[in-house]
């Protein structure tokens, strides 16, 4: 790794891009943190029903983050090229994908909640009392769906144009309104009704109008080289949405092979035991989360760097580039690793206290395993954010699809149905297929697909008026 890694000046210009973006998801964490310091204190039904909803909301994140991600990818290149005529196009796509897939889940939320939570509380002794406390959570926070995909569209364009701050800063102000809003409306304090469960939805909801509203009246003031009046926003080039699409289509493919697996594995172990098993891999995962930031500066750092130099024809300074940024993602994970096992010691009793011993136990044996992973995680997280800032996106959907259908799902299944194993050690052990995953991903890597500017290649005349 040591010749791989590239100067001083490179780090640095990587981490301007890459702290906004990671304090921004740091701030994100720690309310998300805090939401379930205080949805704890209401007990471990309460804390599985609302994470159980939140399971549920991950998998529209997650294809909310494969819309933005394809119209990322020409978005940064289109930067590269100076052609501002693209990078809106490349916005429209954003807007409209995201906005039809915020509006076919709300639908789900409100048709089938029952059905969506059973489906994640399989054999769990309190699979009742957990889908009665999320069901009407669920419901509520689908009215935040909307606002999250216009503003992720935003947010995601205005890093992908290198002014991470804005979104920083904006998310920032509304994930302090969600935190006084929780505060005030699950406990009932200064004089509103004690709402509980339901109080934490609509502060959520609450938050996310703030933030869709603060970001469409930047983004009128500042316009930015992506800005297009919303009454213009069907205009788009529909070749390159054709193009978006059959890349986006890979992309997709490789995110809901990840995210299905995932699902299948947390309904898998949600089975073992009662609510203390739900509440204590949930209040896991929120820890986790807070050092899963380092994959959000990974991603953004390498499209806005690598997709740049891309976009401009600078195709052997890509190369190098690609070499440096997987060498410093494994040097990030390591240090995240060690100072993330001395922050988890003193959180989980801390922030979860509430809880029952059984699920804090849980949770601090999850983050722990997490954290060894950590460094391995993040240099498969580079591999495929290189290969996705120059388009290639059937090398994740090869590497995902491969190794989840033929390893994790099946080995989650034989763990769950021919084992008593702990769901740590169940997660610990499925968790070693990633390593196979990196080895795939550099055989892709290697033939260099991805080495290719876009903005040429498409073939389209985009620098016209948008």
């Amino acid at each position: 790794m040591k010749k791989n890694l590239g100067p001083f000046s490179f780090y640095r210009e990587a981490l301007a891009i890459a702290l906004p973006v990671m304090l921004q998801q740091l701030i994100m964490s720690m309310v998300s943190l805090i939401d379930n310091f205080m949805v704890a204190g209401l007990g471990d039904i309460s804390m599985a029903a609302v994470n159980v909803a939140n399971q549920i909301n991950f998998i529209f994140m997650v294809i909310l983050n494969v819309i933005c991600q394809a119209g990322g990818i020409y978005m940064t290149q289109f930067r590269g090229a100076g052609d501002e005529a693209g990078m809106r196009h490349a916005y429209r796509f954003k807007m409209i994908f995201a906005l039809l897939f915020a509006a076919l889940y709300f639908a789900l939320c409100w048709l089938i909640p029952d059905k969506m939570l059973a489906m994640m509380t399989m054999g769990n002794a309190a699979q009742e009392e957990i889908i009665s406390a999320g069901t009407g959570y669920l419901k509520l926070i689908s009215f935040t769906l909307g606002p999250m995909a216009v503003s992720a569209a935003i947010g995601t364009s205005f890093r992908e144009i290198a002014r991470p701050m804005v979104p920083l800063f904006i998310s920032a102000a509304a994930t302090l309104v969600n935190t006084v809003g929780n505060w005030i409306l699950i406990y009932g304090n200064l004089g509103a009704p004690r709402l509980e469960v339901s109080g934490a939805a609509i502060a959520t909801v609450i938050a996310r109008v703030f933030e869709l509203a603060v970001f469409l009246l930047y983004l009128r003031k500042a316009r930015a080289p992506f800005f297009v009046n919303f009454g213009k926003i069907l205009k788009v080039h529909k070749q390159l949405v054709r193009e978006i699409l059959s890349r986006s289509g890979m992309i997709f493919l490789s995110e809901a092979s990840w995210v299905s697996s995932e699902t299948i594995m947390t309904a898998l172990y949600n089975g073992r035991g009662g609510a203390e098993v739900v509440a204590g891999m949930a209040a896991g995962w929120t820890i986790a989360n807070i050092f899963f930031l380092l994959f959000g500066g990974i991603w953004t750092t390498t499209a806005v760097i690598i997709g740049g130099s891309l976009g401009a024809g600078k195709l052997d300074e890509a190369r190098i580039q690609a070499r440096w940024i997987k060498s410093g993602s494994i040097a990030a994970g390591i240090i995240v690793a060690v100072l993330g096992a001395a922050a988890s010691a003193l959180l989980i009793p801390l922030v979860f206290s509430n809880l029952s011993a059984g699920a804090r136990q849980i949770s601090l044996g999850l983050v722990l395993v997490i954290l060894v992973y950590l460094p391995l995680w993040a240099l498969l997280n580079s591999q495929f954010a290189i290969s996705r800032s120059g388009g290639d996106a059937a090398m994740g959907m090869y590497t995902d699809l491969s190794v989840n259908t033929l390893l994790f799902v099946p080995g989650a299944f034989i763990l769950a149905l021919g084992t008593s194993l702990h769901p740590v050690i169940m997660f610990a052990i499925l968790k070693l297929t990633d390593i196979v995953k990196i080895f795939i991903a550099r055989h892709f890597l290697n033939k260099e697909r991805w080495v290719k500017n876009l903005t040429r290649s498409i073939g389209l005349n985009l620098k016209t008026p948008g």
